[in-house]
């Protein structure tokens, strides 16, 4: 075994995955298990340590090291584990340096180093070539969170927000598009936050004209999670002009309770984010949401809950992300009346069903029409609304046209009919 790496959590960890098992290589490390952890819930972390002990059995010779989130906010808990040999910080886990084979075992060797990521001030655009068996790649356009809000520890996590810049990005997205790659999802922790500490002051809405411009070739680009009270004019423009940009947004929603969301600090209303949404479809008939959604905050009540509930159908959200609220020590939600956690459960089940209610929705409008697909591995791929699609005979990294002739349990079939334009 050379490196493998063990990937929990949001899809900047997918992309830095990569760039970590790129740099352990190149450091010479090998027979070693990266575990690249996440933190927004103790149920992440636990499955984390679960991973973990579960790579030690299966790998009993093979060096095992922790880092990501989880392990830059509980650093020590993971180092006191026998089955670890090295914990690095987030800071740290993108650097050849940080894997070389010296590293272990060295007199300096308290296994756990972690640094402050709190004093960190730059985001480096680290350069892939792309990953491994996949059509779409990831690339890191942004880092960190200068945000507080009342349930979450990420920032404690990443650091501050720092974004690459955009000549960086656009450079990576080259290369990818040089390899084959046809479609590109711009990720960070809180990409609308993009730009204020970049000369000039670009915004999310410039980066993405700006890579549409100076990467024609590019078939496809996609925006992750966005907080939506912070999309920029340019980012309208870029979703009104740019086909390329796929119609197809995931939003940091989290409640549609104004008091709830109050109480989680954000930033917009329930108001807020009906207007964006319709501002957006006005301006893209076809646009797709997805939002993640917390059940069971603290103080939420059956009145709020039914808030949350009703915004999917007046929103017409499509893709839900729904965690049972989990306490994170160290963050004020903690300290808040709690609400029991079977209830939570119970309204994260209900939110899931009314999202399975909604994609099924949207799968029956889709029936008959023809859909621009790119296939991600063998007879599976997406079309540009990130609907899944099956159609048979086809390879991974082809962009087709696709008529859809059925509704699956997990989607949609097609059959293609010629390559897309």
């Amino acid at each position: 075994m050379a490196v493998e790496t063990l990937t929990f959590g949001c899809r900047l960890n997918a992309y830095e995955a990569e760039v970590m098992k790129s740099e352990a290589e190149k450091a010479g490390l090998d027979n070693a298990i990266i575990v690249n952890t996440c933190a927004v819930t103790a149920e992440a972390v636990r499955q984390a340590k679960q991973a973990v002990r579960k790579a030690r059995r299966d790998n009993p010779a093979a060096r095992i090291i922790v880092t990501g989130c989880a392990a830059q906010t509980e650093a020590r808990s993971f180092g006191d584990m026998p089955e670890v040999d090295l914990v690095i910080g987030n800071n740290d886990k993108m650097k050849a340096e940080s894997y070389t084979p010296m590293v272990f075992g060295s007199p300096l060797n308290d296994k756990v180093q972690v640094n402050d990521i709190m004093s960190v001030r730059e985001t480096a655009g680290h350069l892939i070539e792309g990953m491994d068996g996949r059509a779409r790649a990831f690339v890191q356009v942004q880092n960190g969170c200068d945000h507080r809000c009342t349930f979450c520890i990420i920032p404690f996590g990443r650091g501050p927000s720092r974004s690459v810049p955009m000549g960086l990005v656009v450079d990576q997205i080259k290369k990818l598009v040089a390899n084959g790659y046809s479609e590109v999802v711009l990720t960070g922790v809180d990409i609308t936050s993009y730009g204020p500490d970049l000369p000039g002051t670009p915004t999310l809405g410039k980066l993405t004209q700006s890579i549409l411009r100076h990467v024609p070739d590019l078939p496809r680009l996609r925006i992750s999670s966005i907080d939506s009270i912070e999309a920029d004019e340019a980012l309208y423009d870029a979703i009104a002009s740019e086909r390329r940009l796929m119609p197809h947004l995931h939003l940091s929603l989290q409640s549609g309770d104004d008091m709830i969301l109050k109480r989680m600090k954000r930033r917009h209303s329930r108001d807020d984010a009906l207007a964006i949404v319709g501002k957006l479809r006005s301006l893209r008939p076809g646009m797709v949401f997805g939002a993640d959604i917390i059940a069971g905050f603290p103080t939420e009540d059956d009145a709020m809950f039914e808030n949350t509930r009703a915004i999917v159908a007046e929103a017409d959200l499509t893709y839900l992300h729904v965690f049972p609220y989990s306490p994170r020590e160290g963050t004020p939600a903690a300290r808040m009346p709690q609400v029991n956690k079977r209830v939570a459960r119970d309204r994260a089940a209900i939110l899931r069903a009314e999202g399975d209610k909604q994609f099924a929705k949207l799968c029956a409008t889709r029936l008959g029409q023809i859909e621009n697909v790119l296939i991600e591995r063998d007879g599976l791929g997406r079309t540009e609304q990130f609907v899944p699609i099956a159609v048979a005979g086809t390879e991974p990294g082809e962009l087709l046209s696709v008529k859809v002739t059925k509704i699956s349990a997990d989607g949609l079939v097609g059959e293609p009919l010629r390559a897309a334009a």
